[in-house]
C-alpha cells in the first residue's frame, strides 16, 4: 500500500462524489495522505448543520431543475457548476493537518501564476483591481483518527447565479441551524484566463506530489462504472435521499398566511427533521370546521409541497361541503412551499 492516493472523479453529480467522498474517508488507512479532485454541476451544496429552507431559494432550485446536496462538514451554502472546482485532502491522524493541505492548495496556485493567500474565515483571497476577492472556501471534518479538508476553487463560475439560488424567498421561518456569511467573490479567469479545470487538477497534483516526496498514479473514477467501494450503494442511496438532503434540518416553525375571497387563513407549523410535528389554522371562514380538522391531519406529513398537497386533496374528500375551499388551498401551499 502506498501512502500517498490520488484520486479524479469524472463525474458531475454531487451525490456521487460526496459518495465517493464519505466511502473514502471512512474506509482509507490511517497511514495514507489522500487527495480527491472532482467537479458539480448545477448543485447548491448546504453545510451538515444548515436548513436548505432557510439558506436556499427552493422555488427557484426547482424550477431550474438545481440539486441540492448536503455535505458532512460544517460551513456555510455554496453553489457550483462547472466553472467551480473541487478538492479534498485526507489524512489520518496525528498527520492531518488543514494548514498542510491550504499549503498544497496555495502552491498548486502558484504553479499557474496566482498568487493568493488565506484568510481568517478558511478562504483563500485573490488580488484584483477592485482590491482582494475570495476565490476558495474550505471546510473541515474531524474523527478520532483521522480528518479531511474540502474545498473549492472559482475558476470561472457564473457568479449571477450565487444570487439566484443562495438568496432565500422571504419565508416566514423562524429557523434554527448555521447561517451562512456571504463574501465578495471573483474567478481566477478574470486575472488568469487560461487556467482551467484540468490545469488546476495537474497543478494540485503536482504539489501534493512534491510536498510529499513521491508520485503515484492518478485513479479515475467514472460515472459510467459503479466504485468498487464497500458499502457505496447505501452511502449513494443516503446522500441522494431527500431524507438526508432536506430532512436532516434543524427543526423549525413556519407561518403562512393568505386572504380568500371566502376568509383568511393563517397556517402555523413546527417542522423537526423535514416532518411537520404540529400545525395550527386560524380562520375567519364562516365554516372553520374543515381547516381546523385539516390542521390535525398535517402532522406527521413531509413539509414539502407535493406531500402538503396530496394530505389536502385526502383531506377534502371526507369534507365534501368544503370542496372549493380545501381545493383553493391546496393549490396555495403547492405555490407557498416551493
Amino acid at each position: 500500500m502506498h501512502r500517498l492516493r490520488l484520486l479524479i472523479s469524472t463525474s458531475h453529480d454531487p451525490w456521487f462524489n460526496l459518495a465517493v467522498e464519505e466511502c473514502i474517508f471512512r474506509q482509507m488507512s490511517p497511514e495514507q495522505q489522500v487527495l480527491f479532485l472532482w467537479r458539480n454541476d448545477d448543485t447548491v451544496v448546504i453545510g451538515r448543520a444548515q436548513n436548505p429552507w432557510k439558506e436556499c431559494n427552493t422555488r427557484r432550485m426547482e424550477r431550474d431543475d438545481i440539486k441540492l446536496a448536503r455535505r458532512s462538514s460544517g460551513g456555510g451554502a455554496v453553489f457550483h457548476d462547472l466553472g467551480n472546482s473541487c478538492f479534498t485532502f485526507m489524512a489520518g491522524k496525528p498527520g492531518y493537518d488543514k494548514q498542510i493541505s491550504t499549503g498544497i492548495v496555495l502552491a498548486g496556485l502558484r504553479r499557474l501564476g496566482i498568487e493568493a493567500h488565506a484568510s481568517g474565515r478558511n478562504d483563500l483571497l485573490m488580488v484584483t483591481p477592485d482590491g482582494e476577492r475570495k476565490i476558495s472556501g474550505s471546510a473541515y471534518r474531524e474523527t478520532h483518527d483521522r480528518g479531511f479538508h474540502h474545498g473549492t476553487v472559482l475558476l470561472s463560475a457564473n457568479l449571477s447565479r450565487l444570487a439566484d439560488y443562495l438568496n432565500p424567498d422571504p419565508k416566514k421561518l423562524a429557523a434554527k441551524g448555521i447561517t451562512s456569511v456571504r463574501s465578495r467573490v471573483a474567478n481566477v479567469c478574470e486575472q488568469h484566463p487560461a487556467v482551467d479545470h484540468a490545469a488546476l487538477v495537474n497543478a494540485l497534483s503536482e504539489a501534493f506530489f512534491a510536498h510529499y516526496g513521491a508520485a503515484v498514479i492518478p485513479e479515475f473514477i467514472s460515472p459510467d462504472e459503479w466504485p468498487d467501494l464497500p458499502g457505496f450503494a447505501d452511502t449513494f442511496a443516503r446522500q441522494s435521499s431527500w431524507e438526508w438532503n432536506f430532512g436532516h434540518a434543524p427543526s423549525f416553525s413556519h407561518q403562512l398566511d393568505e386572504r380568500f375571497a371566502w376568509g383568511g387563513v393563517e397556517l402555523h407549523m413546527e417542522v423537526e427533521k423535514g416532518e411537520i410535528q404540529a400545525a395550527r389554522i386560524f380562520t375567519d371562514s364562516l365554516d372553520p370546521a374543515p381547516l381546523e380538522a385539516l390542521a390535525q391531519a398535517l402532522a406527521g406529513v413531509r413539509y414539502q409541497a407535493e406531500a402538503l398537497s396530496a394530505a389536502v386533496a385526502a383531506h377534502a374528500s371526507q369534507w365534501p361541503q368544503a370542496a372549493k375551499e380545501l381545493a383553493e388551498l391546496q393549490a396555495w401551499f403547492e405555490r407557498a412551499l416551493r
